[in-house]
C-alpha cells in the first residue's frame, strides 16, 4: 500500500515498480471535486463547500461523482501508455520490477546527492529468488475459532425472538475484538436501532483482550470481572461495557482507584452507549469520542483528546495534556486537591463548577450507574456526601461547544 502526493498515472507506476499493490488518493480527487487548497479544513471556512457544516458555504459545493470518475479513468489511460512502453499487460506483473527505474541524479537535492538509493532499486528477488514480490497469500483472521462464534450460538434466542439471555464465559487476553461478531449479528438484524438495553448479557471473567467491545452494539451489556488491554470499548454503538475487579481480589485487600484496570486509548470514536470502569485507565481515554458516557476512577495523559461529544466522569486523578483538541462533549473531572487546571490543555476548553441542580443530579446519576454496575467503593462514598463532593468536580466545557448549545436554547426558549 502507498499514498502521498500521488496525482498522475507516472506517479502510480513508479510505485507500483517499487512494489506497491494499492494506491491511495486524497488531493487529486479533491481537487476534481472543486478543491482550491486554502488549507482550512480545521476551520470550518471552507469556501468550496467541502470541510464544512456551514449551510451557506456547502451551498458553494459543485463537485459530481463524475468528476472523480473521470479523473480515475483519466488516471488509468496513462497507467496503462506506460505499461505499453514497459511490456506489460498486467499490473500484477509490473510489480517490484525496480529494474526498470533509475536515479536521476540532475534531480537530486544538494543535501540529497549523498544518499544511495540502490537498496531500494534492488529486486526482491535477488536478494532471495525464493520470495514473493507480490501478495500471493491470505492473512488468517482465526475468525472460525473466535469466542463470538459461541456466544453468538448462547444469543440465538435473544437474536431472533428478542427474548433476554444472559452468557457466562472465562475469557482471555487473546480474545481480541470480542463482542464485534456479536454485534455485526445484532446489526444486521435490527440495523442502527439494535435491541433493547441489556438483551443480551455477557458476564466474562478473566482478561479482555485488544479492543474488546469493539463497535458492541445497543442491546448487548459486557461485564468483565477481570481487567481489560488497550482499546477497550473502542467504537462503543450503544452497547454498555463495565470493568471490575475480582471480589475475592478486593477482599484481599486491593484498593481499585490505585490500579490500571482497562488499557490505554479506550473508548477511541465511541458514538454511543456507556462504559463504567472501576480502576484507573491508561492514556488517551475517550480519544475523539463522540456521543457515549464513559465513568472511570482516574486516567493517564492526553484524556478526552479530540474528544467532539458524549460525557466523561473521572472520580479520581488525570495525567497531562487533558482535553487537548477537545471541541465537544463534557468531562467532570473530581479535583479535590486543585491540580487539575494546571494538567488540563486550555486551548479550546474552560473550566467551570457544576451550577444547577439539573446538572448535579445529572452527574449524581451518572455515578450511581457505575456503583451499579461495578460495585465501586469510591463511588458509593462520594454519593454519601454528594451536597459536599459535587462542589469539587471540575467541568471541562469547550467554547465552541458551548456557544452553539447556548445559541439552541436560546433559539428553542424563542420558538415557545
Amino acid at each position: 500500500q502507498t499514498d502521498g502526493q500521488l496525482k498522475t498515472g507516472r506517479d502510480v507506476a513508479i510505485a507500483c515498480l517499487l512494489g506497491a499493490e494499492e494506491f491511495g488518493f486524497a488531493t487529486a480527487p479533491l481537487v476534481t471535486m472543486g478543491c482550491i487548497m486554502m488549507r482550512k479544513c480545521h476551520l470550518n471556512t471552507c469556501p468550496v463547500g467541502i470541510a464544512t457544516q456551514d449551510e451557506e458555504l456547502r451551498r458553494k459545493f459543485t463537485g459530481q461523482p463524475e468528476h472523480v470518475i473521470n479523473y480515475f479513468f483519466l488516471l488509468a489511460e496513462e497507467v496503462r501508455e506506460i505499461m505499453a512502453k514497459l511490456g506489460y499487460r498486467k499490473m500484477e506483473d509490473m510489480i517490484g520490477q525496480t529494474q526498470h527505474l533509475e536515479v536521476n541524479r540532475k534531480g537530486q537535492h544538494y543535501k540529497s546527492r549523498g544518499l544511495d538509493l540502490s537498496p531500494l532499486l534492488t529486486p526482491a528477488s535477488e536478494l532471495n529468488p525464493s520470495a514473493g514480490i507480490r501478495n500471493l497469500t491470505t492473512q488468517y483472521h482465526g475468525l472460525d475459532i473466535a469466542i463470538d462464534n459461541k456466544l453468538i450460538a448462547a444469543a440465538k434466542d435473544a437474536l431472533e425472538n428478542k427474548k433476554p439471555v444472559v452468557i457466562s464465559e472465562k475469557i482471555e487476553n487473546t480474545d481480541r475484538t470480542l463482542g464485534t461478531m456479536l454485534s455485526y449479528e445484532v446489526s444486521k438484524r435490527y440495523g442502527a436501532e439494535g435491541l433493547p438495553d441489556d438483551t443480551i448479557t455477557l458476564n466474562l471473567e478473566g482478561k479482555g483482550g485488544q479492543s474488546f467491545g469493539f463497535t458492541l452494539a445497543k442491546g448487548i451489556t459486557a461485564n468483565v470481572i477481570g481487567d481489560a488491554n488497550d482499546y477497550t470499548g473502542k467504537g462503543l454503538s450503544g452497547g454498555k461495557i463495565a470493568v471490575f475487579p475480582k471480589p475475592e481480589v478486593l477482599e484481599d485487600g486491593f484498593v481499585a482507584e490505585e490500579h490500571v484496570v482497562v488499557g490505554n486509548v479506550c473508548l477511541y470514536g465511541a458514538t454511543s452507549g456507556k462504559a463504567f470502569f472501576r480502576g484507573k485507565a491508561g492514556e488517551r481515554f475517550c480519544v475523539r469520542n463522540s456521543g457515549a458516557l464513559a465513568v472511570v476512577e482516574g486516567v493517564g495523559d492526553h484524556g478526552c483528546e479530540y474528544m467532539t461529544g458524549g460525557v466523561m466522569v473521572c472520580l479520581g486523578e488525570t495525567g497531562r495534556n487533558f482535553a487537548a483538541g477537545m471541541s465537544g462533549g463534557l468531562a467532570y473531572v473530581y479535583d479535590p486537591e486543585g491540580k487539575f487546571p494546571a494538567r488540563c490543555n486550555m486551548g479550546l476548553v474552560g473550566l467551570e463548577s457544576i451550577d444547577s441542580e439539573d446538572e448535579k443530579e445529572e452527574v449524581f446519576g451518572y455515578i450511581q450507574e457505575h456503583v451499579a454496575a461495578t460495585g465501586s467503593s469510591l463511588g458509593a462514598k462520594m454519593l454519601e456526601n454528594w451536597d459536599a463532593n459535587y462542589k469539587h468536580f471540575v467541568k471541562v466545557y469547550p467554547h465552541d461547544y458551548k456557544r452553539v448549545v447556548e445559541e439552541r436554547a436560546r433559539a428553542a426558549a424563542e420558538a415557545a
